[in-house]
């Protein structure tokens, strides 16, 4: 024996208790995963620096907390009654967990906990091991973004459209709503590919696709399919004449050129309509009539879009042309012809039975489509932007025929101008207005303008702004259509309003229907409260005539006392009837 070793083996044997409480200490503290300890009680009494930096708390915020600090709030009471029953009964539990950090944050922890127990079975701590997981959920969602989406595009892929389209329908089903599916294939995108490369004419789906997504709605789908080959669908559309106007500006939009290097590029598209339910029920069966009306774009000459049914492929290209025709019109407006006119009905008071106002009403008397019907052409110009101009004409042509008509000798007749949700949210409203009174040497008290009940209610805030500068100028403004929309009258008794326009639809029925004649005795009755006129639209007997005078509504307006007339007509009748008054 040695030296070294006798003196080796009189050193006392080594405290194991001690060696393993250090390597303990030292791995709680250098693990790169956080951990924390807990009592009896579940309250934390000691955590490492990797459970403070995962947490973004520090020692002094997190000592004597119970760890639901840490909760992020995603899981469910049963989610944690589980957790629980596996602690008591197994002494540990492992699972995923989403924890909130002290900045608000929400991420994905691998969470084990283990219980530790006294001797005698009771619990002396909880120790909890947390592993950060979020990267692996980043993969995850990356995956699964890739596996729904087109890699070029960044559309929706063939999978999504399948699955999403399906769910449509069920709502739509489900609903009683109708649904549009639109097919579009591009026009010799192939010679594109074939001639420049295909890195050119991937930049050229990539902007198609853009310009796709700024045609529709956020709610609306759209997907590229495979090549060249994208899909839209518009579900809950009101008619099938929707999907033709979308489908026209898609048409539009895709045809402009596209700078790409240093090439200009144009793709046009063919546009395949099928329409549900009555076209197919089904994702594969509406797929199919698409691709079919596709096929019979192409057929008709390219950019072009048809529907499935030869019917409604007739009525979509008869609203096309009739666009065309109002654009046509309206571009050609000139003082000294012009497609359009101004119809004038009068507006008889009450009691007295004199006429004190007369409303304009335009008139579009087309060479192609004939006299148009407002209810058709107005729609049209409202939906295609067409009404900004068209009504800044009607400003213009019933302040200058106001001046005719004192010219002529017929003053103190107020004309009632109707004015679009568009024109009242222009910023040149105001100025129009006081443009065309000042041209014409007239004033404010010489038109009344009316807005219907539903455009008042668009943008309440704005509205109001608009209206009482208009009210500020002497222009008497009046609701028009009440009752049709979603109104009240405690909401417009804060609009400068002084006449409400009782809609003709409650004045047809008045003496039938029960509920109509309510109807306009409570509008009559809190519109005079609030010292507001009431105009009674649609009179067309006498009987109605008595009853809404039985009621005090103040004028009335309809076929019993005239039909809408030009303006020269208009003339005439207000010189007879203010000669009949004079005798």
């Amino acid at each position: 024996m040695t030296r070294a070793t006798a003196a080796a083996s009189t050193l006392p044997p080594p405290d194991k208790d001690l060696l393993s409480e250090q390597v303990f200490v030292r791995t709680f503290e250098q693990s790169n995963e956080g951990m924390l300890v807990t009592d009896s009680r579940n309250l934390i009494v000691a955590f490492n620096s990797a459970l403070s930096r995962l947490s973004g708390y520090s020692p002094e915020e997190l000592v004597g907390q119970n760890p639901r600090m840490l909760s992020s709030g995603r899981a469910s009471p049963e989610f944690y009654a589980a957790m629980w029953q596996a602690l008591d009964t197994q002494d540990y539990w492992e699972g995923e967990i989403w924890n909130k950090q002290k900045d608000g944050a929400n991420y994905p922890r691998r969470l084990k906990i283990s219980v530790l127990r006294n001797a005698d079975g009771s619990i002396r701590n909880y120790v909890a091991n947390y592993t950060d997981i979020a990267a692996s959920h980043e993969v995850a969602d990356r995956l699964a973004y890739l596996a729904y989406h087109d890699p070029l595009t960044n559309l929706p892929n063939r999978l999504a459209f399948e699955s999403q389209l399906a769910q449509s329908l069920r709502s739509c089903a489900r609903e009683g709503k109708q649904m549009a599916l639109m097919l579009i294939d591009l026009d010799n995108f192939k010679n594109i590919n074939d001639t420049l490369g295909h890195h050119v004419g991937d930049q050229l789906l990539q902007n198609v696709a853009l310009r796709l997504r700024e045609c529709v709605r956020a709610s609306d789908l759209v997907a590229r399919i495979g090549g060249d080959e994208f899909v839209v669908v518009l579900p809950d559309i009101e008619s099938p004449l929707t999907a033709a106007r979308v489908a026209s500006k898609i048409q539009s939009n895709l045809a402009d050129s596209y700078r790409i290097a240093d090439h200009v590029l144009y793709a046009t598209p063919s546009i395949g309509i099928s329409l549900y339910p009555i076209d197919g029920g089904d994702p594969g069966t509406l797929l199919r009539n698409a691709d079919t009306a596709m096929y019979h774009a192409k057929s008709a000459g390219r950019n072009n879009h048809q529907f499935y049914t030869a019917r409604m492929n007739e009525a979509a290209g008869e609203r096309l042309a009739m666009e065309n025709e109002l654009r046509q019109a309206i571009a050609a407006i000139s003082p000294a012809s012009s497609e359009f006119s101004l119809h004038f009905q009068p507006q008889i008071e009450t009691v007295s039975g004199r006429v004190l106002g007369i409303e304009a009403l335009l008139r579009w008397n087309n060479a192609k489509f004939g006299s148009v019907s407002p209810m058709r052409f107005i729609t049209i110009a409202e939906e295609t932007g067409l009404i900004q101009p068209l009504g800044d004409w009607v400003i213009w042509e019933t302040c200058r025929l106001i001046r005719v008509m004192k010219q002529r000798g017929i003053a103190g007749i107020r004309v009632a101008i109707n004015i679009s949700a568009q024109q009242l949210r222009h910023e040149n409203l105001l100025l129009l207005v006081r443009g065309a009174l000042a041209c014409y040497d007239l004033e404010p008290e010489d038109i009344e303008l009316e807005v219907t009940e539903s455009t008042a209610m668009e943008n309440p805030e704005m509205t109001l702004s608009i209206l009482d500068q208009l009210a500020a100028m002497g222009i008497v403004l009046a609701i028009d259509d009440f009752g049709t929309g979603y109104s009240s009258l405690a909401y417009l008794k804060h609009l400068p309003i002084k006449r409400l326009k009782l809609d003709r639809s409650f004045v047809k029925d008045i003496e039938t229907d029960v509920n109509d004649a309510a109807i306009c005795t409570a509008t009559i009755a809190l519109g005079h409260s609030l010292g507001l006129e009431l105009v009674a639209e649609g009179v067309e007997t006498e009987a109605q005539r008595d009853f809404l005078a039985g009621l005090g509504c103040d004028f009335l307006q309809g076929y019993l006392y005239s039909r809408p007339m030009p303006f020269d007509d208009t003339v005439a009748y207000l010189k007879a009837h203010l000669a009949a008054q004079r005798h």
